[in-house]
């Protein structure tokens, strides 16, 4: 295989990722319009935006595990095909809470591009180059930093549809080329024994749940903030609903930039160093921010130093994964370790919503947050001293 094809596969599958991602994240910014018009509880329009992040994470593990026996090169058109169905429904059906869940429960097929996109990237790079490559990958979480800018902009110049047939229109293209141009690696290993076998194997190996506790916090912290930023700003700050959109997209954007340079590092310094850095960064900001300090700068810096932090720890983790995972069982760690990593997006917006319900603060889920970062700290220490180099490779 050439270099080149390399890097195409790659840019392929990492804009598959930033356009389902896109879509995965269309009811985020949507979130106060929906509370004023729907007059949702608070608890209720975090349900709302928390529905797709659960089955977009869950989902993962199934999708994983086809991915490892049926390729990337088919997983990656039907998921984006997929995923059109209810990107149309909420776009036509939004005027009640039961839609909107609905309509979020299947809009979670689009997050599952992620256990798609790491086994296919994974086979196309050696080992040594993995953690960049699957960093850079990574960075299609962008695809939420779309949204935030384009979405409320384009309800309030063609109407509430507008966003969501945009996307569907964007999601059939990727389709139909990644269904013509996307080949999957000469080198890929095919499991051999079924998808639930396969599943419970991958779950035995011990840096699956290492690295799914380090995920569930570093990735679902991003997760977290990227669905729920635009409520606490609003809520917090009383910033405008467009002026939380886009504070939120500059918090994607710097953690988006920082997953491949994580992932980077992970390569040349090993995966440990990263993560030590980056969870005793994140545990201090979310202190600072748990203080609600202005945002001009105290706040912003706070919210931008964590989402650099977020975005370096997904990287490291999934370096860890891509480096270390047996190669036939890639997709099936990826699916469990990307579902955790989405349940911890899952549920902090509830906890958010209901801490601020009862106390009408946030600093209690922000301090919440420290003290699981500094939890997932130690784990990272102690998985750098109990799985050195020589015995990852054998893991």
């Amino acid at each position: 295989m050439t270099g080149s094809t390399r890097w195409t596969m790659l840019t392929l599958a990492t804009v598959g990722f930033a356009v389902n991602f896109w879509a995965w994240a269309l009811l985020s910014p949507l979130g106060p319009r929906l509370k004023d018009s729907l007059r949702l509880s608070p608890f209720q329009q975090a349900l709302v935006v928390a529905v797709p992040v659960i089955v977009g994470s869950i989902g993962r593990i199934p999708i994983g595990g086809l991915t490892d026996r049926f390729g990337g090169r088919l997983m990656f058109p039907a998921v984006s095909f997929a995923t059109i169905v209810p990107v149309l429904f909420l776009g036509a059906v939004h005027s009640s809470l039961a839609a909107l869940l609905i309509g979020g429960f299947f809009l979670g097929i689009g997050g599952t591009a992620f256990a798609v996109g790491v086994p296919f990237v994974n086979a196309w790079f050696p080992p040594e180059r993995r953690g960049l490559a699957v960093g850079i990958f990574g960075a299609g979480m962008g695809g939420t930093a779309i949204s935030a800018l384009t979405t409320v902009k384009l309800v309030k110049a063609h109407g509430f549809a507008a966003p969501f047939l945009v996307t569907a229109t964007v999601l059939a293209a990727y389709g139909v080329v990644a269904a013509f141009v996307l080949r999957d690696a000469p080198e890929r290993s095919l499991p051999a024994e079924p998808l639930g076998r396969r599943v419970v194997a991958a779950a035995k190996l011990p840096i699956t749940w290492r690295a799914a506790l380090l995920y569930a916090i570093g990735f679902g912290g991003y997760v977290a903030f990227s669905v729920y930023l635009p409520t606490y700003l609003k809520t917090a700050y009383s910033l405008t609903q467009t002026d939380a959109a886009n504070k939120m997209a500059g918090f994607v954007v710097v953690a988006v930039v920082m997953r491949p340079i994580g992932g980077w590092l992970a390569d040349r310094l090993r995966p440990g160093p990263v993560l030590e850095v980056a969870f005793g960064v994140i545990a201090v900001m979310a202190v600072v921010q748990s203080l609600t300090p202005s945002l001009s700068p105290t706040g912003t810096i706070a919210f931008l130093v964590m989402a650099a932090a977020l975005g370096a720890a997904s990287g490291a983790v999934f370096a860890l994964v891509a480096q270390q995972a047996p190669p036939s069982r890639v997709g099936a760690v990826t699916g469990l370790v990307g579902a955790a990593g989405g349940l911890g997006g899952f549920l902090p917006p509830l906890v958010m919503g209901i801490v601020y319900s009862a106390t009408s603060s946030y600093a209690v889920g922000l301090d919440l947050l420290a003290v699981a970062a500094i939890l997932v700290l130690i784990l990272a220490i102690d998985t750098s001293r109990r799985l050195r180099p020589e015995e990852l490779a054998r893991t």
